[in-house]
């Protein structure tokens, strides 16, 4: 008789599970069959995977687990907000500086000779000092970066990009007058990039009055 899974092969034994005739190959040594010996490695794995045991008992009712999970929250103070940056010292001086005084001042960004005028005055207040220093520094500034443009320009490469921006050098000093010195009239304290840091640093806090 040929073996079950071999065709054209002799058996030599029935399997002991199943009693199919097998070969001398498919036969292992306890008698059995491919078929079989797959069947049990397959009972195995099902005995392995089980679970063991029942289900635990429920701890409370889920809006009982919510209610206690929120007073656990509460029992946390939440941190305070971050408070912002306290706001920069407005001079309340400006509005009691009298109207000459500060007209000065403001023009002192378009004409440089009249913020070393209220500079003259000794009881100045620190308002019209600050913004008198930098009005000089902002026209001293101006200068100095047209005088570097214009000697960049004579270099042969880099003159190129300085004779671009030497047009726009004078409508930007214009503006920049004219708003600063508009501030001033109203009272505001500007700022004035890289000048107000020097004019801060070198100039101490004096009294708000005049």
């Amino acid at each position: 008789m040929d073996c079950f899974y071999h065709n054209a092969v002799p058996s030599v034994a029935p399997c002991r599970g199943c009693n199919k005739p097998v070969c001398a190959t498919c036969r292992n040594e306890n008698g059995d069959c491919p078929g079989c010996v797959l069947a049990a490695r397959i009972d195995a794995a099902r005995q392995t995977n089980r679970i063991n045991g029942g289900v635990g008992p429920s701890y409370g009712s889920y809006s009982q687990q919510q209610a206690s999970y929120s007073e656990h929250q509460a029992s946390y103070s939440a941190p305070p907000p971050p408070q912002p940056p306290p706001p920069r010292v407005q001079y309340a001086a400006a509005v009691a500086v009298r109207p000459e005084t500060r007209a000065i001042v403001a023009l002192g960004y378009a004409f440089w000779p009249l913020a070393l005028i209220a500079l003259v005055d000794g009881k100045a207040s620190h308002f019209v000092k600050r913004q008198a220093w930098q009005a000089l520094g902002f026209n001293g500034g101006m200068w100095g970066l047209g005088a570097l443009l214009s000697a960049a320009a004579t270099i042969p490469i880099l003159g190129l990009s300085a004779w671009a921006m030497l047009p726009f050098l004078f409508p930007l000093y214009v503006v920049g007058s004219v708003v600063y010195g508009l501030k001033v009239w109203h009272g505001e304290d500007v700022d004035v990039p890289v000048v107000s840091d020097w004019v801060d640093a070198r100039l101490p806090a004096g009294s708000p009055q005049t």
